[in-house]
């Protein structure tokens, strides 16, 4: 079925999973296993499944193997002045890959062939997981997500079928674009073995500055210059400070310098101010990450732009324009959902200690059904990471 002896270990373990009725617990570098429902069932290792299949530059097209590091896709990109627009954010899986390695040698894989080899390092981001995953980085807002990047995939399915989508096929099951679809399901739809994505060149010119603000006049602001051609790429408002990143042709970043006003940050603390907002790393993230260890839930938010400022207890910060909001806050599960509903948005329980009021809010009727279908068509006897997305039953 498979000449490539990786792909063909999975098809295999699929295959036995299916037989024993087993569930499978697909992951690569274990860096978001904090995300979504908890895991269960044997655990699928993509990692061996790696490489860059393709690289047009010239075409703007990337093809790597799920299993491949994001660092190393993203280093081949750099070296041709391009990039993965959406900035998908690299967590530390360091901790969680020492427990999924501390399984594998009591033999909870055994027999699947699937252990890693000794030493191996767990703790990276893979190409299939920052699809699964779905998330992206402070350029969301101008550049878009994943699922506007993924042109193709090839997907094993929970029938242990290689499926491959994408190209020339652009809808299939009764009308979805499949290869978009796969983009946040945190893998209930199978294996992503293979991706192709689209990539832009890295921009000319960037430089980012800071001005003093309240939640309600940086909502304000980022929302008057929503509506000019300004080449706003980043935002971040947090503790009385908006920041904005400015990327493009050298003209269009100084004439909207001049136009926006505001103290010119030194590049390096720039980019590392941007890196650690992606990457969760930053000083909001890490408050928040001590806050999580004593009881408290960092929840995401994703409301119109335009919302005015949620009276919630907690810190908060925003990004993307003021449509995406991040909460440390100790309130319960039900008000932080009830006061995004209220305003058209919808809330995510992103971390914390306590997720039995699930992790992603219920879906209407209408797209539960759709979720149903699909997961029935790709894994009818749901082997695949079951309940990361939402509670089983």
């Amino acid at each position: 079925m498979a000449s490539d002896p990786a792909l063909q270990r999975l098809i295999d373990q699929v295959q036995a999973a299916r037989a024993d009725r087993q569930l499978l617990d697909i992951h690569g570098g274990c860096t978001k296993a904090f995300y979504g429902g908890p895991r269960q069932g044997q655990p699928l290792d993509v990692r061996p499944l790696a490489g860059i299949s393709s690289y047009e530059p010239t075409e703007l097209v990337v093809t790597a193997r799920g299993g491949t590091p994001l660092a190393e896709l993203e280093a081949v990109l750099a070296e041709r002045g391009q990039c993965l627009p959406f900035e998908p954010p690299r967590f530390s899986g360091a901790g969680l890959a020492a427990e999924v390695a501390a399984a594998l040698t009591k033999g909870a894989m055994a027999g699947t062939g699937a252990s890693p080899e000794p030493g191996a390092d767990l703790s990276g981001e893979t190409v299939g997981g920052m699809v699964a995953a779905g998330l992206a980085g402070p350029a969301r807002a101008t550049m878009g997500g994943v699922r506007d990047h993924v042109l193709g995939v090839k997907l094993l399915s929970g029938r242990a079928e290689l499926l491959n989508f994408g190209g020339t096929v652009m809808k299939n099951v009764a009308g979805y674009d499949v290869s978009r679809a796969l983009a946040g399901s945190l893998g209930v739809l199978g294996v992503i073995c293979e991706v192709s994505l689209k990539v832009l060149p890295v921009a000319s010119a960037t430089i980012t500055l800071r001005q003093p603000a309240s939640q309600a006049e940086a909502i304000q602001r980022l929302n008057k210059w929503g509506g000019q051609p300004l080449p706003i790429h980043a935002t971040a408002w947090w503790e009385g400070m908006l920041v904005l990143r400015l990327s493009g042709a050298h003209a269009a970043v100084d004439s909207a310098r001049q136009q926006l006003g505001g103290e010119v940050i030194e590049s390096e603390l720039a980019a590392r101010f941007w890196q650690g907002l992606r990457d969760h790393q930053d000083e909001f993230f890490n408050s928040a990450a001590k806050a999580v260890e004593s009881g408290a839930s960092l929840w995401r938010l994703s409301v119109p732009a335009t919302t005015p400022a949620i009276p919630l207890s907690g810190e908060q910060l925003l990004e993307w324009g003021g449509a995406q909001r991040w909460i440390c806050t100790s309130a319960p599960a039900a008000t932080l959902r009830e006061a995004a509903a209220a305003v058209g948005g919808h809330a995510v329980l992103f971390r914390s200690k306590d997720k039995s009021a699930g992790a992603f809010a219920p879906l209407s009727p209408a797209l539960a059904k759709i979720q149903r279908e699909l997961m029935l068509a790709f894994d009818p006897e749901g082997v695949f990471n079951p309940g990361r997305l939402w509670p089983q039953g």
